[in-house]
C-alpha cells in the first residue's frame, strides 16, 4: 500500500467529517484540502524529476478510492485534479518549470472541452472562452483548457485543430455561484472564463499529439507510466472517483442497516432480503474495481516490457471501464430502492451518496453508448468515431 493511501486511511474520520461542510460551500472545505495535500496523493502520477512519485497507476486509483469512500466530492477532485500532473509531465519543460518550479504540490484544474478559441499571434495565441465543470478550481493555481485554433474572426479553422491550453490563475476568472447541482456539490466544479488572454506557444499543446502518445515517447521515452496513454489515464481517474462514491454508498447503506427496523418490526441487519441486497451490491462493486485494476496492471506490464498500447487495447479498456462503473451504479440503485423512507430525507448519508453517484455517472467517461459503439466499430472493422478512446 502506497504511503499516500496510508495517510488517507489515518485521516479517514476527519475527512468524512467535512462532507457536509464541503457540500454547503459548493467547494472542498479548507480542512479537506489540507488532508489531501498532506497525503501527497496529487503527486502520485507526477514525474520524479518534477517532485512526484511516478507511481504505478493502481496506486493512484487506490488513493482516489480511499479518499472517495470517506468524502465522495473529495475523491472526485482527487481523480480529476490528480491526473493532471501526468499530462503536465509530458508537456513542454518550460510549462513544467512554471507550474512546479516553486512548489511540486501545485494544483491544476481543467476542463478539456474545446470551447475556447485560440487566435495565432506572434510567439503564441490570444485565447478566449467559457467552460463549465472546472472541478476543484477554487484550490488550483493553474488550469488546462480545451480550445480550437481560430482565424482572426474567431471562427475555428478546418479541419478542427484542438489544443490544450495552460493558463495561470491571473489569466482566468472563476464564475461565482455557477455550481448548483444535485450531487458532488463539494467538488466546486464552477465555470471559468478567459477573455483575450495571451498564451505563449510553449503553454499550448496539440491534443492529437497528446492522445496518440507522441509527447510521451518524445519526452518520457523510458517511463512505463507515461506510456499508458492519455485516453486511458483520464477515464481511469474518472472511474476511480466513481468507485470511491460507490464504496461510500455501500458503507452508508450498511451503517443504516445497523439500526433500521421496519414498520412491521423486521430488523434490517438480520433480514435475509436486506443482507442479500447488501452482499450482492458489495460484491458487484468490488468485482468492478478489481476488473479495472487488473486491466490497468496488464497494460502497465505490457508497456513496461516494451510494448505500445494499441487502439484495440484502448477500446477494450474503455469498454470494461464503462461497464464496471455502470455495474456499480446499478448495484447501488438496488440498495437505494430498499433503503426505506427514512433514507430519503435530505442530508441522510444514503440519500446524499446516491445523488453523488448519479452525478458521477453522467460524466462523458462513464457513458456507455459511444464507448460500446466505438468498441464494436473497432472489432468489426467500422469507422471509430473521433475522440472515442477518450
Amino acid at each position: 500500500m502506497h504511503e499516500s493511501v496510508t495517510s488517507i486511511l489515518g485521516d479517514a474520520s476527519a475527512l468524512r467529517a467535512e462532507v457536509a461542510a464541503s457540500d454547503e460551500l459548493a467547494r472542498l472545505s479548507d480542512p479537506t484540502v489540507d488532508i489531501l495535500r498532506a497525503s501527497g496523493g496529487m503527486r502520485l502520477l507526477q514525474a520524479k524529476d518534477l517532485g512526484g512519485f511516478e507511481a504505478h497507476p493502481n496506486d493512484f486509483l487506490d488513493w482516489v478510492m480511499a479518499v472517495g469512500r470517506e468524502h465522495p466530492s473529495a475523491g472526485w477532485v482527487a481523480g480529476v485534479v490528480g491526473v493532471h500532473p501526468w499530462e503536465i509531465s509530458i508537456m513542454d519543460p518550460l510549462v513544467q518549470e512554471e507550474i512546479y518550479g516553486a512548489d511540486a504540490d501545485t494544483w491544476t484544474a481543467s476542463p478539456y472541452a474545446p470551447f475556447g478559441r485560440a487566435v495565432p499571434v506572434d510567439d503564441g495565441y490570444l485565447f478566449s472562452g467559457r467552460w463549465p465543470y472546472s472541478t476543484g478550481t477554487d484550490h488550483a493555481d493553474w488550469v488546462i483548457l480545451g480550445g480550437m485554433v481560430a482565424n482572426e474572426d474567431g471562427a475555428p479553422v478546418a479541419p478542427p485543430d484542438i489544443r490544450h491550453v495552460v493558463l495561470p490563475r491571473a489569466d482566468y476568472r472563476i464564475v461565482p455561484d455557477s455550481w448548483d447541482v444535485m450531487g458532488l456539490r463539494g467538488t466546486g466544479s464552477k465555470d471559468v472564463v478567459v477573455e483575450n488572454a495571451f498564451v505563449p506557444a510553449h503553454r499550448v499543446a496539440d491534443s492529437a499529439l497528446m492522445y496518440d502518445g507522441s509527447y510521451a515517447r518524445e519526452r518520457r521515452p523510458d517511463s512505463p507510466l507515461f506510456a499508458m496513454m492519455f485516453g486511458l489515464m483520464f477515464p481511469a481517474a474518472i472511474a476511480a472517483g466513481t468507485f470511491g462514491v460507490a464504496r461510500a454508498a455501500v458503507r452508508s447503506f450498511a451503517e443504516a442497516m445497523e439500526s433500521r427496523v421496519s414498520v412491521v418490526g423486521a430488523v434490517a441487519r438480520t433480514s435475509p432480503v436486506q443482507l442479500e441486497l447488501l452482499a450482492a451490491a458489495e460484491s458487484d462493486v468490488e468485482a468492478s474495481i478489481n476488473h479495472v485494476r487488473s486491466v490497468i496492471a496488464e497494460l502497465h506490464d505490457h508497456v513496461e516490457g516494451g510494448g505500445e498500447i494499441s487502439v484495440h487495447q484502448r477500446l477494450q479498456f474503455r469498454r470494461d471501464q464503462v461497464r464496471a462503473t455502470s455495474r456499480c451504479i446499478t448495484a447501488v440503485d438496488q440498495l437505494f430502492r430498499s433503503a426505506g423512507s427514512g433514507s430519503m430525507v435530505r442530508g441522510h448519508p444514503v440519500e446524499r451518496v446516491w445523488r453523488d453517484l448519479h452525478v458521477a455517472g453522467t460524466h462523458v467517461c462513464n457513458t456507455t453508448e459511444l464507448t460500446y459503439g466505438a468498441w464494436g466499430a473497432g472489432r468489426f472493422g467500422g469507422e471509430i468515431p473521433r475522440g472515442a478512446t477518450y
